[in-house]
């Protein structure tokens, strides 16, 4: 199971530079997990640089993979995450997502460096 963080589903949609990282994640609808609060953010962050059509695309895709809302046992085990390892809040809730499922997360949040079970890649900007 693969769950991708809100960075790296924008560096997709935008064909970062590290977006051909994601894809393989990405494009593995089968074993894709989509954390609802990644959908708020994605969707957020393409409604202020684009516009809502773009948005829509974009979550029609996040969405072909299996969503998960923000339930009580989840928003609990985030709230440790977020303390221990002081994560944002919707960091939290993306890995204790990834933790609940037993996914790998994968990100260029360097939140998210040296943390157990993610896939981490360094952003880079475009030269």
């Amino acid at each position: 199971m693969n769950v991708v963080d809100s960075s790296g589903w924008l560096e997709y949609f935008a064909d970062g530079v590290n977006a051909d990282f994601f894809a393989p994640a990405i494009e593995n609808t089968a074993e894709l997990v989509t954390p609802a609060i990644s959908i708020y953010e994605v969707f957020k962050r393409i409604l202020q640089q684009r516009d809502e059509r773009e948005g829509l695309q974009a979550v029609a895709v996040m969405t072909r993979g299996r969503v998960v809302d923000l339930n009580v046992p989840l928003a609990l085990s985030a709230a440790k995450l977020s303390k221990d390892l002081r994560l944002p809040m919707a960091d939290s809730i993306i890995l204790a997502t990834a933790r609940a499922l037993d996914a790998t997360l994968w990100t260029q949040d360097i939140d998210f460096e040296n943390i157990g079970g993610v896939r981490y890649i360094q952003k880079r900007n475009a030269d």
